[in-house]
């Protein structure tokens, strides 16, 4: 199992020690850009992690998040690109079909990028009706590390948010992850 982090503006001065792995929020909505994404992610390259980004999906305006996302994160060839799939503050959420629909665009935007889809075991087990994940599903479950409570297959597992968000990669070594996030 390889280990990593996922970071948000929130987490500016984070440690790579011992990580193989490193996703940024990049986007939210129509209307958030992280601010430090660019310097979080010099700072995993730096130090050899995978880089990955995620938007933080909000009902509504797919194609319209979709096209932000791609155009705002601070992406390269060979970073992974998320959807974060979960209950927005204002305790909304997008539907099942949004939530392929903005894969699918983003997949359609940046195909030779690897797209995950990222949601709790809640979302997971009681929300989601097609188990599209586009290449990959990122599951939170705060359980121990590699063991999320869902029988579909995963690629990371978020196991904690204390003191930040941590995961754990279900590839062999940081050159398999590597590989695997540049499809030919």
């Amino acid at each position: 199992m390889l280990h990593g982090v996922d970071v948000s503006s929130y987490n500016t001065s984070y440690s790579v020690e011992g990580v193989d792995f490193v996703f940024v929020k990049a986007t939210e909505g129509r209307s958030y850009i992280n601010p430090h994404q660019n310097s979080q992610a010099a700072k995993a390259r730096k130090a050899g992690c995978v880089v990955g980004f995620y938007h933080f999906l909000w009902p509504g305006h797919i194609s319209a998040q979709a096209r932000y996302f791609v155009e705002k994160c601070a992406s390269v060839p060979g970073d992974i690109l998320a959807c974060d799939w979960e209950r927005t503050g204002d305790g909304t959420s997008a539907s099942n079909a949004q939530k392929d629909q903005f894969l699918v665009e983003v997949k359609k935007l940046r195909p030779k990028h690897r797209v995950m889809l990222y949601c709790n075991r809640d979302f997971w087990l009681h929300h989601d009706t097609t188990s599209y994940v586009a290449d990959g599903l990122w599951i939170a479950d705060y359980v121990a590390a590699g063991h999320p409570r869902i029988k579909a297959k995963w690629r990371i597992h978020q196991y904690t948010d204390q003191p930040l968000d941590k995961d754990v990669a279900n590839f062999s070594s940081r050159t398999a992850l590597k590989k695997w996030a540049h499809p030919a």
